[in-house]
C-alpha cells in the first residue's frame, strides 16, 4: 500500500514543479488546449447519438411492453456513453502527446536538467520521435481496447457489472496512462516498448497510484488540460526514480527516496 501512496506523490510533485516554473506551465498548456476542443465535441456528439446507436443496434426490442424495453436501452446507453469516456481519457492523453511531442520533450530535458545528472537526448530527427510514439501509442490503444471490450461485455452482468467492473476499468485506464505519460523520459533514455511496460510491471501499485488519481481528474475535460504539464513533470520524476533508483536516494532536490527494485536495462530503439 505504500506504493500507491508514493505514485500519488509523484503525481504531486510534478505539479508542484509546475506551478514553480510557471512558463514551462504555460508553455505544457497549448497541445491540451487544441486536443480538448476536439475531443469535446466528439463527446457531445456521442452523447446526442448514443440513444439512437442503442435503438439501431436492439432492433428485437422495438415490441417489448414497458418498462422492459426502456431498461435495456437506457442501461445500453450508458454503458456506450462510458464506454466513450474510457477510451477518450485514453486516447486523449496519447493524442495530446503526439500532437505536443516537441513541447512535453522540452519540458521533461528541464525537470531532468533541475533535478540534477544526466539530461538524456532521444538524437533522433523529430519525425522520427513521432514516428515512433504513433507506433507505440497504437500498440497501446489496441492492448486498452481488448481490456475494453472484455470489461463493456462484464457489464451486463448483475451488480459486478455496475460495481467492480468500473472500478477495473478506472485501474486500467491509470495503469496505461502512467505508461504513456513516463514514455516521454523513458524514450529519451533508449528504452523501447517492451521494456518500459516490464519497468513498470515491476511496480504495479506505484504505478496505479501515479495513474488512478490521475485518470479520475481527467473525467472532467478542462482539469485534464491544467493536469497534464504537472503530469509529465511528475511522469518524468517518476521514470527516473524508477531507472536510477540510487540516484534518488542520494541527497540533493530531487523527489526523494523510492525504491524500484529491478529495472531492465535501456536498449536501442528498434526500426
Amino acid at each position: 500500500m505504500s506504493d500507491l501512496g508514493a505514485g500519488f506523490g509523484y503525481l504531486m510533485k510534478g505539479q508542484r514543479w509546475v506551478a514553480q516554473h510557471g512558463r514551462w506551465f504555460g508553455f505544457g498548456l497549448l497541445p491540451g488546449l487544441v486536443t480538448l476542443v476536439v475531443y469535446a465535441g466528439a463527446l457531445i456528439g456521442l452523447g446526442y447519438g448514443a440513444d439512437d446507436l442503442v435503438g439501431w443496434a436492439t432492433p428485437f426490442a422495438d415490441d417489448w411492453s414497458s418498462p422492459w424495453q426502456g431498461i435495456l436501452r437506457t442501461g445500453l446507453t450508458a454503458l456506450v456513453f462510458v464506454f466513450g469516456l474510457f477510451l477518450a481519457v485514453i486516447t486523449f492523453t496519447a493524442v495530446t502527446l503526439l500532437v505536443g511531442q516537441p513541447f512535453y520533450e522540452s519540458l521533461s530535458e528541464e525537470v531532468d536538467r533541475s533535478e540534477g545528472g544526466d539530461v538524456p537526448e532521444s538524437g533522433l530527427p523529430l519525425w522520427r520521435e513521432l514516428w515512433i510514439s504513433a507506433r507505440d501509442s497504437l500498440r497501446i490503444l489496441l492492448r486498452v481496447a481488448l481490456y475494453g471490450i472484455i470489461l463493456f461485455a462484464c457489464g451486463f452482468i448483475p451488480v459486478i457489472g455496475q460495481t467492480v467492473v468500473p472500478a477495473i476499468g478506472f485501474c486500467v485506464s491509470g495503469y496505461f496512462l502512467a505508461e504513456e505519460l513516463t514514455a516521454v523520459a523513458l524514450q529519451r533514455r533508449g528504452m523501447i516498448l517492451k521494456d518500459r511496460l516490464v519497468l513498470l510491471r515491476g511496480r504495479r501499485m506505484l504505478v496505479l497510484g501515479f495513474g488512478v488519481p490521475l485518470t479520475l481528474a481527467f473525467l472532467i475535460p478542462v482539469v485534464a488540460v491544467f493536469l497534464m504539464p504537472g503530469a509529465v513533470a511528475g511522469a518524468t520524476l517518476l521514470a527516473r526514480d524508477l531507472v536510477d533508483p540510487d540516484a534518488a536516494a542520494a541527497p540533493g532536490p530531487g523527489p526523494g527516496t523510492a525504491d524500484s527494485g529491478d529495472a531492465p536495462a535501456p536498449r536501442a530503439w528498434s526500426t
